[in-house]
């Protein structure tokens, strides 16, 4: 058992992050800490998409063709692929989408709390739904 937490420390690492980044979303009450935290829970799921989709002793997945003239262009020999031999790069592709969509997020929730704070003049939660009720 001791083996299987050692040899999988980095998912360890990245179940704790996104614990830390739920716990700051559901209990801190101040709006730039529940975007901190919902920031760290995204960059964990990131960094496990990442580290899910590494396999040693691949290369990246570029596929050479033998060059040669033929009577109609370039000769091209056709074989078999072993998929294996080969990094799948689809997860890293889209986990630069899911940075970009990240980055976003933050800006937005960054220009939203800038709003709350010039109208109500203050971030923390509790005070926010309270002014809200008054008016």
């Amino acid at each position: 058992m001791f083996d299987f937490i050692v040899d999988h420390y980095n998912y360890w690492t990245y179940i704790g992050l996104m614990i830390i980044g739920f716990y700051a979303m559901m209990t801190k009450r101040n709006l730039i800490k529940k975007i901190i935290g919902m920031n760290i829970f995204q960059s964990a799921i990131i960094f496990f998409f990442i580290s899910s989709s590494v396999k040693k002793g691949v290369t990246v997945p570029i596929l050479e063709h033998a060059h040669g003239h033929a009577a109609h262009g370039l000769e091209h020999v056709t074989h078999a692929v072993d998929a294996m031999q080969y990094a799948n790069p689809l997860p890293h592709v889209l986990m630069l989408t899911a940075i970009v969509v990240m980055v976003a997020t933050l800006g937005v929730a960054l220009a939203v709390a800038i709003m709350i704070y010039r109208k109500y003049h203050t971030l923390e939660e509790d005070e926010i739904i309270m002014a809200i009720k008054r008016d």
